[in-house]
């Protein structure tokens, strides 16, 4: 018997949980079908403090760097976020909807938030992850393969190419165990 990791009310064990406004619940509870890997740093390219999670909590100060006057009044979130040194926070119960996704298509379905738990890697299109968050991620994905069912695992840019461009070149699919 696998080792579970996610209980019933979908919170992962091993990560530090923080609530998000930014969710609501699933169309279908039963359809959890997909993983969409994004990286996200707050100042852009800085790593480290709190302004992810300030974004997520709707507690971002427009006033404490240029760029967050532009994005403060985003409601947004991920069910977790993969800090570079591989510690985690989930900000969403993987049963309910986060809103990391936006505009998308899967195969064919659009809204992809609907049916997808979102991973937020801390990073940018311009550099490499860091070993600690692959093996964070390829754990926690064994995890939510064991609770729900998976069929995919794909990057922002590929749900919204018109829009997005991460998880970036940088990303190496290949340390992903699918």
């Amino acid at each position: 018997m696998q080792n579970i990791k996610i209980n019933d009310q979908g919170i992962y064990l091993d990560a530090n949980f923080i609530a998000s406004p930014n969710r609501d619940a699933r169309p279908d509870a039963n359809d959890i079908s997909l993983i969409v890997i994004h990286n996200i740093s707050l100042p852009p390219n800085q790593y480290g403090g709190d302004a992810v999670t300030a974004l997520f909590t709707n507690q971002l100060d427009p006033k404490a760097h240029p760029y967050y006057a532009e994005i403060s009044h985003l409601k947004v979130s991920s069910h977790f976020f993969i800090r570079r040194d591989g510690s985690i926070i989930q900000f969403a119960s993987c049963n309910d909807r986060a809103w990391h996704a936006g505009k998308s298509i899967w195969e064919g379905r659009e809204q992809c938030n609907d049916f997808s738990i979102g991973i937020e890697l801390e990073g940018s299109d311009y550099e490499a992850f860091e070993p600690p968050q692959y093996q964070t991620l390829n754990v926690l994905i064994e995890a939510i393969k064991v609770k729900y069912p998976i069929k995919a695992i794909t990057g922002h840019s590929n749900i919204a190419p018109d829009r997005k461009t991460d998880p970036g070149p940088y990303f190496d699919w290949s340390s992903i165990h699918t």
